[in-house]
Parts: C-alpha cells; sequence; structure tokens
C-alpha cells in the first residue's frame, strides 16, 4: 500500500509540473535547395542531444539507406557507409522514426559517416523534441559521444524527399541555425535550470561535468559584463491531501510548498527529497548575496567545489560541508543562512516562490520542464550539455560583430579569413585586411589600423583617412625611391586620395611617372638654355660661362663688366636697396630721438620751470631793474 501511494504522490508531482505545462519546440530552418520541385523552406525540431551548430550552417546531400531505415542497428553490418568522397558534400542520413531512442539511432548514423541525421516522423503530427532516454535507460555510453546535430522532420516532408530519391534525383538540403536563438544586442542573458541531486545518473555526471568546464568562460563574460546569468532550480508542491504523508514529508519542506524527487528513488535508504531541496535553495541563495555583492560569477565555484567536496555517495551532501565551501569563498554565511529560512515553518520562502513563478515561461520561451535546462535570450538551448556546445550557443546569441574574443577562439570561431581572406579587399604589401571573422562568419569591414580609419565597400576597396593615413602602407598611394631620393603620391595635409608631386604624372595609387620638362618644353626654354630631364625633376645649366637663374628661366652672365651686364643690374638693385634701408633707419632713430627729448621735458616741468615757459607773476629775475 505504502509503495502504491509513494507511486501514485510521484505521479501527481509529475502531473502537477507537466501537464499545464507550455513546453515549446525548439527549431531551425531547413532549406531545400534541390531537386526544384521541392525547393522551399521548411521547419526542423531541433534534437536535445548531439551538437546543433547553433549560428552556423550546414550544407549536404540526403541518403535514405537501403536497409537498416529505422537505423536501430550499426550500418557496419548493412556495408553502407555515410562517409563523403573527396570533393563531396557531407552526408545527411534519412531515417525513420520508431523501434529504438533517437539517440541510438543518431549514434548509429555518426559511427557510418554521417554529418547530420534527419528522423522522419511516423505520423502527421506537430513536431516534437526528440530527447535522451529516461534516467533508468540512460546509461549508455554512446549519449555523451553523440556530436552530430540531429532533426525531426514532418512525415509529409520525409516522404516527398523519399520520393525524390526513388526517382535517382540528388536532395540537397542547407540546415540553418543562425536565426534558432535571438541576437539582439552586445549583451547575452542566459539561465541554467539544474539541480544539485548528484546521484540522477549520467544526467546528473554530465551536468555536473559540464560545470566544471564551462566555470572558466562563465566566469570572463560574467565579469566583463558581456552576459548576465542567472542559475534556477525547479520545485514542485506536494497536493495538499498529501501533506501530511510520509511521502511529501520526505520530499518536500515549508510543509509541502516545495519538493524534489527522492535522489535514489527509494524513500528507504539515503538522502531524501527535501535534502536535495535545501541544497538547491542553498546555491539559489548563495548566488543571491553573491550578486547582491557585485561577484554573480562565485555562483560557479561554490556549485563546482560543492560538488567536489561534498558528494552525496561520502555522505557529504550537507549543511556542514555546505557551510565550510561557502566560508572558503569568503561568502556571507549569515546572509546565505538567512535567505534560507526555516524548512519546517509552514510559510512561504520568497526564493523558491519566485523559482516556481520564473519556471513558467513567458512569451516564446515555454515552460522549463526538462532537467538541466539552458535558456539564452528567452529560448531554450537544445543539444549535448558540453562546454563548446553551450559556448558555441552563447556566442550566437551576441549580435553580429560585437561578440567578446572567447567566442572568437579556434575552437569557436569560423576562420573563414584564413583562406583568400574571405573574399574581402586586402593589402598584400601593408598585411591588412577587411576581413573580419565573427561568430556567425566572416564580414568584409574596412579596418581601423593605429587609428587611421580607412572606408571603403571592404569588398574590392579601402582607403585610409585622416591626418595620419600616411603613416600606414603611405595611405596606399604610389610611393618609390632612387638614388636616395623618394617621393609619394601621399599627403598628410589631405584627409584622403592620392596625388602625384610635381614632376610626376599618373594615377597616384599604383603608378606614378616621371614627366620629361625637357621634351615637353615645360621648363628650360631660354634661348642659351641646355636642359637634362632627371628622375622626379630636371636639370638646366647655360652654355658660355652664363648662369642659370630659374626663378625667370633665363641665363645671366656671371662677369659685372659686360656690355649690359645683367651683374650690373643686380649690384644696382643691391645698392638702392641699402640706401632705402640706411634712410629708414635714419628716420626711425630721428624720430625716436624727438619722442624722447618730449618726453623727459614733460617730466622735467614738473619739477623746474624751463627756459622756453613763461615766468611765475611776481617773480624778479636777477639783473634786471
Amino acid at each position: 500500500m505504502k509503495e502504491k501511494l509513494g507511486f501514485l504522490v510521484c505521479v501527481w508531482f509529475l502531473l502537477c509540473g507537466v501537464c499545464v505545462a507550455r513546453f515549446v519546440v525548439e527549431k531551425s530552418s531547413l532549406k531545400v535547395t534541390s531537386p526544384s520541385s521541392m525547393k522551399g523552406e521548411y521547419e526542423c525540431a531541433i534534437g536535445n542531444f548531439g551538437v546543433p551548430q547553433y549560428g552556423g550552417t550546414l550544407v549536404g546531400t540526403v541518403y535514405y539507406p537501403k536497409t537498416n531505415q529505422m537505423a536501430c542497428k550499426v550500418f557496419e553490418d548493412t556495408d553502407e557507409s555515410f562517409k563523403p568522397k573527396p570533393g563531396g558534400l557531407p552526408t545527411f542520413v534519412l531515417v525513420d522514426r520508431g523501434d529504438c531512442y533517437f539517440t541510438l539511432k543518431a549514434w548509429n548514423a555518426q559511427k557510418g559517416g554521417a554529418a547530420a541525421i534527419l528522423v522522419v516522423d511516423n505520423k502527421n503530427e506537430q513536431l516534437i523534441t526528440m530527447d535522451t532516454p529516461e534516467q533508468e535507460d540512460a546509461d549508455a555510453d554512446y549519449l555523451q559521444n553523440i556530436t552530430i546535430p540531429s532533426a525531426l522532420i514532418s512525415k509529409e516532408l520525409g516522404d516527398s524527399i523519399k520520393k525524390s530519391l526513388s526517382g535517382d534525383e540528388m536532395v540537397n538540403i542547407n540546415l540553418d541555425w543562425t536565426e534558432a536563438l535571438p541576437h539582439p544586442d552586445e549583451r547575452v542573458e542566459y539561465e541554467f535550470w539544474t539541480n544539485s541531486n548528484d546521484e540522477c545518473g549520467p544526467k546528473c555526471d554530465s551536468q555536473i561535468e559540464f560545470v566544471k568546464n564551462f566555470k572558466g568562460a562563465a566566469q570572463v563574460l560574467e565579469r566583463k559584463g558581456y552576459t548576465q546569468f542567472t542559475p534556477h532550480y525547479i520545485t514542485w508542491y506536494c497536493p495538499e491531501a498529501f501533506v501530511s504523508s510520509k511521502q511529501c514529508e520526505s520530499q518536500c519542506i515549508n510543509h509541502g510548498r516545495y519538493c524534489a524527487p527522492d535522489p535514489e528513488q527509494d524513500f528507504s535508504k539515503g538522502y531524501d527529497g527535501k535534502d536535495v531541496v535545501v541544497q538547491n535553495l542553498r546555491q539559489a541563495c548563495f548566488y543571491k548575496v553573491a550578486n547582491e555583492s557585485g561577484k554573480p560569477w562565485l555562483w560557479w565555484d561554490y556549485v563546482t567545489d560543492f560538488a567536489i567536496r561534498c558528494p552525496m555517495k561520502e555522505n557529504k551532501y550537507n549543511q556542514e560541508c555546505a557551510n565550510q565551501v561557502i566560508e572558503s569563498l569568503g561568502a556571507d554565511l549569515k546572509k546565505i543562512q538567512k535567505c534560507i529560512g526555516d524548512p519546517e515553518a509552514d510559510e512561504e520562502n520568497a526564493v523558491l516562490k519566485a523559482e516556481q513563478d520564473a519556471q513558467i515561461g513567458k512569451g516564446y520561451r515555454g515552460d522549463v520542464t526538462i532537467l538541466p535546462t539552458l535558456v539564452i535570450n528567452r529560448r531554450q538551448y537544445r543539444g549535448k550539455l558540453d562546454k563548446g556546445a553551450v559556448l558555441k550557443a552563447i556566442c550566437s546569441g551576441f549580435q553580429e560583430t560585437t561578440e567578446p574574443a572567447v567566442c572568437l577562439s579556434e575552437d569557436v570561431q569560423t576562420n573563414q579569413c584564413l583562406e583568400n581572406h574571405g573574399g574581402c579587399w586586402h593589402d598584400k604589401a601593408a598585411n591588412l585586411t577587411a576581413c573580419r571573422d565573427t561568430f556567425r562568419g566572416r564580414v568584409c569591414e574596412c579596418p581601423i589600423v593605429q587609428g587611421v580609419k580607412f572606408v571603403g565597400d571592404g569588398y574590392t576597396h579601402c582607403e585610409a583617412t585622416g591626418a595620419l593615413r600616411c603613416g600606414i602602407n603611405n595611405g596606399g598611394c604610389w610611393k618609390e625611391t632612387r638614388l636616395s631620393r623618394t617621393y609619394s603620391a601621399c599627403r598628410d595635409d589631405h584627409t584622403n586620395g592620392c596625388s602625384c608631386p610635381p614632376g610626376f604624372k599618373g594615377d597616384g595609387e599604383k603608378t606614378c611617372e616621371d614627366v620629361d620638362e625637357c621634351k615637353d618644353k615645360t621648363a628650360c626654354q631660354c634661348a642659351r638654355c641646355k636642359c637634362k630631364n632627371t628622375w622626379g625633376s630636371y636639370d638646366c645649366s647655360c652654355g658660355g660661362g652664363l648662369l642659370y637663374m630659374q626663378a625667370y628661366d633665363a641665363c645671366i652672365s656671371k662677369n659685372a663688366s659686360g656690355s649690359g651686364s645683367s651683374w650690373g643690374l643686380i649690384w644696382i638693385i643691391i645698392l638702392c636697396l641699402g640706401a632705402v634701408g640706411v634712410g629708414g633707419y635714419a628716420v626711425y632713430k630721428y624720430r625716436i630721438r624727438r619722442y624722447m627729448d618730449s618726453e623727459i621735458r614733460a617730466i622735467m616741468a614738473q619739477y623746474m620751470p624751463l627756459g622756453n615757459e613763461g615766468e611765475a607773476p611776481g617773480h624778479v629775475s636777477r639783473g634786471e631793474i
């Protein structure tokens, strides 16, 4: 009777948590590019295993096996291989639903060399999410080794593909995940719905391993403000009719308000569900206190350390061990304990109440019913809980070109710029390129180098602009040195453009050719002038002992005595200029002296009468009668 009651309670918990849930099937785009009769865009449901290529695309050709069409057996036994030949497209294996787990189908297809697996539904219905097996069937080693993406397609689409293949038509498909997650701005908000239980089989093991591996990347993203992370925990409530039952008392706290399944699925041994709820609450409170202190990333340290130091199998999954971890991280233990409150009290806990409210989906997020679940920009992540796969998904949530450096590491970014600069503009001489790798693929944007901005379309043209542009590859302009003389078509007083310097002609970018002033008769044209062209200039000389004056384009005699000598004229000019200078200096001295005399007389007048001033009344001068 007790076993039946426990079973009923568990079923009731499941109904409370799921029957009213609004589960959202996360989808991606499937584009058929050939044959023309099927050309178009279709929906497919992303499988909750393997590695979906979030933010990217995958092009391949479809193959439907001749035997083993449900892929429940290894394809080595059927002598069929899906590995593409050199130069061929990747193979997408089309298989039928039924007879075995979705994950086993994917694993067999992957071992056969497939790049992706398309599962055809066996009935006309709304698409569903293909998930991993339940706990009791999840002990297969292959589950965490599935790396190919998977998709469930409708029966109608699957039948059309089969028909085309049977008619010897090639079916090419583009699996597109670029819009699977929203990417509105430069910050990603994501949630991780998790559980402190470490005795739930492979799912718990993979969850703990993920937290350990992803901790470093998560903390870098959080510390620098690239992401806003929030952990969450699922709880259920116990129906009021069963609140006093042994099952509810062992699985719930706060008088049946917050419950979790028994870790071992056995009420008679080990830890109880309420122990899990309390530890979940402690982790949630740790995050709350750490976040209030401005260090939300400490949650990753606490969860990792708790999993290592306080496992259930060593009977350390308790408050004492948890408190030791908290104190070692320097968190405020009193605040955390206050947040936890009294689990035995018949009252609501504010943190767990908020968690239950958050579990209900809003907008297009959907309710959270699968553990663990990752929600990125309010969309539920589907696929393997793996550091690389999750990081790819988070990076696809950034607006294009705003991804942080961690998203551009070798194992994440597309690296399209490595081959032919991604088809973008590049300057081989200066080792500059407009190609920029982003998480979603390359973009062609003219670069900014050492404060110099390049402008252009990024594909065929980029030109340096600004005052400092000549310092970067000479502003993209022509430049050449010969016989220790250097000429450049770049001018710092111009913000853009290239112009050949005087003595040259050309476009200023690729070529500037020397102008032959002698041949073009633009210089050295006087009667006695002898012209010789040089690179960038010319030499002009005069015969008969004459001297060339470039300013007048004339030859003058070096002798001052010659009839009509130009030197005589020069000396006359020099003497005239000298006379003018001396005269000007004399006038200047005269005016200065007069000014000084007037100033001195004015000062002296204040103290004694001067000879040329009238005498004061009543004053008798000496020598007068």
